[in-house]
């Protein structure tokens, strides 16, 4: 059995956010293509806006975002930004997962950073989003 240290050890960060749906509704309702095109890249848009709730996917994904921000202790900024974290579904299993921009995976490579877990949810008020960086192993 681990220790509490040893598990630690293997987390580089975690991370988690909640958004409102009814926020990100008004925010599309109100910016349209200009919220959209700043926040998420043209595959997210291309999965959000073919759901039959389009906001609640997209309060999901930009939950995902700011969880890996957090996780990684940055936030979202001069490191890296909105586009630069990318939302994916595995078509088989339909698990979520992350792509980094490459300049943000290098950037996180030199931090030691290995997988990008993420779990997301959402209820008819509420996207939930936590991302747990795994510390790339050395052996």
């Amino acid at each position: 059995m681990q220790t509490s240290e040893q598990v630690a050890a293997g987390i580089l960060g975690i991370g988690i956010d909640l958004v409102e749906i009814v926020r990100m509704e008004e925010s599309l309702t109100k910016w349209q293509e200009s919220f959209k095109n700043r926040l998420f890249t043209a595959e997210e848009q291309a999965y959000c806006d073919d759901k039959a709730l389009p906001a609640r996917h997209y309060a999901a994904r930009f939950a995902v975002k700011e969880a890996v921000s957090k996780a990684f202790g940055t936030g979202i900024g001069a490191t890296m930004g909105w586009r630069d974290i990318e939302v994916q579904r595995d078509p088989e299993l339909g698990r979520p997962s992350v792509r980094l921009a490459s300049h943000v995976r290098e950037w996180a490579d030199a931090q030691d950073a290995g997988e990008i877990l993420i779990s997301l949810s959402h209820t008819h008020n509420y996207a939930l989003a936590q991302a747990v960086i795994v510390r790339r192993s050395r052996g």
